[in-house]
């Protein structure tokens, strides 16, 4: 079955990442990759101490291969070292440096160490940090106590692919000690995340007059506006006020003089002086 033949690849990928992470216990082995290659098996290392796998001369490696070769009938393994720059962004290389910090000094020290090791972590730049230190600490009874700083975040696919766990345990003389980090790398792309543009700034170049084109230089006539129906009513309105008061004024003045036309000839003429009748008469 090709499930079966899945099943069995998958562990015995296991067990070689095991055997190398114990094998090199103490070198700072943050992961091992397995990768299928046309000359045989490619297994590549993550660390924070390269020299320590190599060894003088490469003696570490040679050792290393004869064992994969023997124990798990490979045909040509070759073994590649990659140097994990960012040391307290990886969680396995945290958990292993606390479990060698218990070891060395005690489970009287792990506050001091929990904190030590969080105030590493956000100086190199993580948003969050959590850890989780279990067993016989400081006293017989068993106890988890949790560390944490930061934004972490605990749900979701980010939690599941973008925050990085790693697991180890710590060999007292009280008993196994469990060590759970959590970090929150920088580099995360959150979906809540916002980012504000600035307002782009327009440079407008002055032209002169040489660069001007011939048919540009001269002026172009503008476009009649329209003008709204409002203001025309308005203009019509007015227009037609004007024309009332000025014909009112015209008429006021005609009427005056017909008045006084009127009255002047209402008015009885003199009758005429007796002498001059007189002197008519006397005429033959």
């Amino acid at each position: 079955m090709i499930e079966r033949e899945f099943i069995q690849q998958k562990t015995k990928e296991y067990y070689i990442r095991k055997e190398v992470e114990n094998t090199l216990k103490g070198a700072g082995i943050s992961q091992v990759r397995l990768k299928k290659i046309p000359l045989g098996e490619k297994i590549i290392i993550h660390t924070s101490r390269p020299s320590l796998i190599v060894g003088s001369k490469g003696s570490n490696i040679r050792d290393l291969t004869k064992k994969l070769k023997k124990e798990f009938n490979l045909e040509n393994p070759q073994i590649e070292i990659v140097e994990v720059k960012e040391v307290f962004l990886d969680a396995a290389i945290v958990a292993e440096r606390i479990a060698g910090s218990l070891e060395k000094f005690g489970s009287a020290r792990f506050k001091s160490i929990g904190h030590k090791i969080m105030e590493n972590v956000l100086n190199s730049g993580a948003l969050g940090i959590e850890l989780i230190i279990s067993g016989k600490i400081p006293g017989a009874r068993a106890k988890s106590w949790r560390f944490y700083r930061g934004y972490l975040k605990k749900c979701g696919d980010i939690a599941i692919y973008g925050v990085r766990t790693a697991q180890k345990s710590a060999l007292l003389k009280s008993g196994i000690i469990g060590i759970k980090v959590a970090i929150m790398p920088p580099d995360l792309a959150l979906p809540d995340t916002i980012e504000i543009l600035e307002h782009p700034v327009v440079e407008v170049a002055e032209l002169t007059k040489e660069e001007f084109p011939a048919e540009e230089a001269k002026p172009k006539k503008r476009a009649a506006r329209k003008k709204s129906p409002r203001k025309n009513e308005k203009k019509t309105e007015e227009t037609a006020k004007t024309a009332e008061e000025s014909a009112a004024e015209k008429v006021e003045p005609a009427a005056a003089e017909s008045a006084a036309g009127t009255v002047k000839e209402s008015e009885p003429e003199p009758a005429e002086e007796p002498m001059a009748i007189e002197e008519a008469n006397k005429e033959p």
